[in-house]
């Protein structure tokens, strides 16, 4: 879990503005084009315990109670059959319904309150959600972060077209398809809604406007975010989590002002990014912050006041914080009414009081000379 203490997850949370949000009608879209809100990003090595304390937030960890999933018995008036022994058992309807088994299980997910992790194996580690029964590798239909938590490697946002899983399956005609053998024709459609679940979380993905991006990673922390605060909307919080200080301040330095002052007067060539002075873009980052918190409970005793030994030990653990900019294209031109400086006024009225005083003293000579 990196040693991340429990007052440094509340940090994180609070930092990355990590809340639920009602979903919004199709007909109504929000003010960056987009159905969809409530979409964070996360790359978390902490075996899912950032994903875990995000879901919390979102109400989308904790399973519905057995008693509101169960169904209830209801009467019912199909046939019924008659068994040897006596009981009665209703006999199955037909299904009405003759489209093939492919266009029943489509891909369905839910569009707010949703969590993206990004990851580096075939399949990220999320060992700390079974505590709140979910498993990643066979998620329950009724869980809630089975619709709102989505996985990508970085083979697949990155180049998408290198993965095997982003490749499409053969197509086959749907006649062929029932004439095959029912393992067969199961594994075709197994195949399938892989492929589309695939592409589409590629595609929402790549499309950006993310509200938040929280990284927990022992990864080069710079690479991450050269490739993740792009997909971030304006004013998108950015958290990253260390559990010592230097990387952090080294990432601080990279969007100092002073970075972006020299990468505005010289920017390098987009296609030659990242490079050795710039290994970010500096002008997506505003008002980076380092900070940590330590909450240390004490041992108040008459003369034997002191902190606790049973304390957890291990890193303080620092945060990173920063906010999403939208950089201005273009050359930007301030114009207004000039002012003389103080400085001038002051010559300007020192030279009239002296022209002044000299035309007095030549009055009074001249009066003298009359008299």
């Amino acid at each position: 879990t990196m040693e991340l203490r429990e007052e440094t997850l509340a940090l994180i949370g609070s930092w990355s503005n990590v809340h639920f949000m009602p979903s919004q009608p199709e007909e109504h879209p929000n003010q960056f084009g987009s159905m969809r809100q409530g979409r964070w990003l996360m790359v978390d090595e902490t075996g899912g315990l950032l994903v875990a304390a995000a879901a919390e937030r979102l109400g989308i960890l904790h399973q519905p109670n057995e008693q509101e999933t169960r169904p209830t018995a209801t009467c019912t008036d199909a046939p019924v059959k008659r068994q040897p022994d006596g009981d009665m058992q209703p006999l199955p309807e037909k299904s009405q319904d003759s489209q093939p088994r492919s266009d029943k299980r489509k891909f369905d997910s839910a569009k707010s309150n949703i969590i993206t992790i990004v990851h580096a194996n075939s399949q990220p580690n999320l060992s700390l959600l079974r505590y709140f029964n979910f498993d990643a590798a066979n998620p329950a239909p009724s869980h809630p972060l089975t619709h709102h938590l989505k996985s990508i490697s970085w083979l697949q946002l990155l180049h998408p077209e290198d993965d095997n899983a982003c490749t499409e399956p053969e197509i086959i005609a749907p006649e062929v398809v029932q004439t095959w053998k029912s393992g067969k024709r199961s594994n075709h459609y197994r195949k399938r809604r892989r492929w589309e679940r695939t592409i589409a979380v590629v595609s929402d993905t790549r499309q950006g406007n993310f509200d938040g991006l929280v990284v927990a990673s022992p990864m080069n922390t710079p690479t991450i975010l050269h490739h993740l605060v792009p997909l971030l909307h304006g004013a998108a919080q950015v958290v990253v989590y260390s559990p010592s200080i230097e990387p952090l301040v080294e990432l601080a330095d990279f969007y100092s002002t002073q970075r972006r002052v020299a990468y505005l007067n010289d920017p390098p060539v987009p296609e030659a990014m990242p490079t050795e002075d710039f290994p970010v873009n500096p002008t997506l980052l505003l008002a980076p912050t380092v900070q940590t918190i330590n909450c240390r409970p004490w041992q108040v005793l008459p003369g034997r006041t002191h902190p606790l030994m049973t304390g957890k030990g291990g890193a303080e653990g620092y945060v990173f914080t920063a906010t999403r900019v939208l950089p201005a294209e273009g050359g930007v031109e301030a114009r207004g009414i000039s002012k003389k400086r103080k400085g001038k006024l002051e010559d300007v009225g020192r030279e009239g009081s002296d022209s002044r005083r000299e035309k007095s003293i030549k009055m009074k000579d001249e009066e003298i000379m009359e008299s």
